[in-house]
């Protein structure tokens, strides 16, 4: 008798928390469901009403909870402590959903808020980096590598130049997604939608953001990353690595970058990396190698080889952009503006390739002018190209306009074109091996 009672009592137990858990689960969708409308229409009020319930009761229901709540706590009741918990929350229990997102817009709260010190907001970021970098927000690169360069640059700069590299290719990354999508917007002649409109304007502000990233980047970088702190570095690693191709790939990039060419170091780098990987961008740096060794035959040879080795337009261009600074390096700037009118070909918005024959244009300005206001059309010239520079690509235009700025400063002014006997509005032919006709200044 007394099994019978204990068994009915069981069963009862059982019956009363399995309706009891349904009638839970039933609620918590009722609750969801009104939450959901009234957010979707803007009735925030009574939206946060229901929200709060599903935060205290059913917490794993939906990732929407924390997407919509996200914006209740932050803009509509500005509650930091309320925010904080939707982040928490969120990655308790939706940690598979977009992670490295989640963890770089908590950090930008936290940051943006002054809820948390320095290394706790690291920290955050640190997390989001290691699960996708190309997930986290474009200022949280930035602050990353920041903190990395603060932590290690006089105890391991090794790790800071690893970083730098590896934050580097992942923003590299997301511009070349960008540019490709802004390829199709760069005939003028066509008529955009709204929809199409609003996607241009996103992909434009995403890569002037990414490209001002990139400028702070190597802002950071350029203070250790020097020949004189390179070299030993490298030569102390050098037999551990040399068949390492990452490491070749990032030390030859480094030093050709900083000007490091002419050091024998910088050879033997080349050679390894090109052993270790027979690839379009280790040929395209030995090519660079065997022209300053004075095998011109033998670097056309690996130019040839890198370019056709590779399929990607916007790589090609970038190769050729690279023989084009080879070359400027040499002093052979005609070959160089060649080359960069090249890598326009296969990437008609390179604005590196117009900003660099801008540089071309202003390093000739004593060669390629006589008086006064020859001297200064020079600066029309590289003018127009920093501007052309800027209009095309985006993700350089900060950049650009610093050119732009100086460029300017140094047109003919009114009196110099009237000291010329010259026409303002007409058509001036810049001399030597520009041989580029512009309009002079209408001031």
């Amino acid at each position: 008798m007394k099994k019978i009672t204990f068994l009915l009592a069981a069963m009862l137990f059982i019956t009363t928390v399995g309706t009891n858990a349904q009638d839970a689960n039933r609620e918590c969708t009722i609750k969801y469901n009104l939450f959901k409308g009234d957010y979707q229409s803007k009735k925030f009020d009574e939206a946060y009403v229901n929200w709060i319930y599903l935060m205290d009761n059913c917490k794993d229901l939906s990732v929407n909870i924390y997407k919509f709540g996200a914006t209740l706590a932050e803009d509509v009741r500005k509650d930091p402590v309320l925010s904080k918990r939707v982040y928490e929350q969120r990655l308790q229990y939706y940690p598979s959903k977009n992670p490295a997102k989640v963890h770089s817009d908590y950090a930008t709260y936290l940051f943006e808020n002054k809820l948390a010190s320095d290394d706790e907001v690291f920290k955050i970021l640190e997390k989001g980096y290691a699960i996708d970098p190309t997930k986290m927000g474009v200022k949280n690169l930035y602050i990353y590598f920041q903190g990395i360069t603060d932590r290690n640059k006089d105890t391991n700069p090794q790790k800071v130049f690893d970083t730098y590299d590896d934050v580097l290719e992942n923003v590299n990354i997301k511009l070349e997604g960008y540019a490709k999508k802004l390829v199709k917007y760069s005939d003028t002649t066509l008529v955009l939608d709204k929809r199409g409109k609003q996607l241009k304007r996103a992909y434009t502000v995403n890569s002037k953001a990414l490209g001002t990233v990139e400028g702070g980047l190597d802002a950071i970088i350029s203070e250790i990353a020097t020949c004189v702190r390179l070299i030993p570095l490298y030569e102390r690693d050098f037999e551990v690595n040399k068949s390492n191709a990452v490491w070749l790939k990032r030390s030859v990039s480094r030093m050709f970058n900083k000007g490091c060419q002419g050091e024998p170091l910088f050879e033997k780098l080349v050679r390894a990396y090109a052993e270790a990987s027979p690839s379009p961008e280790a040929y395209s740096f030995l090519a660079n190698v065997l022209e300053d060794n004075g095998d011109s035959v033998g670097a056309n040879t690996m130019r040839t080889k890198s370019f056709e080795l590779e399929t990607d337009p916007l790589k090609k261009s970038k190769y050729k952009l690279k023989f084009a600074q080879a070359a400027k390096d040499r002093g052979q700037y005609s070959k160089a503006r060649s080359l960069a009118r090249e890598a326009l070909r296969f990437n008609p918005s390179s604005g590196r390739a117009y900003l660099f024959i801008a540089t071309l244009y202003q390093s000739s300005v004593n060669k390629c002018g006589e008086n006064l206001f020859e001297k200064r059309m020079v600066y029309v010239a590289a003018l127009n190209m920093a501007r052309r520079a800027s209009a095309v690509d985006p993700s350089i235009s900060s950049r650009a306009r610093k050119y732009i700025n100086t460029y300017r400063a140094n047109v003919p002014s009114q009196k110099d074109i009237f000291n010329a006997t010259a026409v303002p509005g007409g058509k001036f032919t810049i001399k030597c091996w520009i041989g580029e006709t512009v309009t002079i200044p209408n001031i």
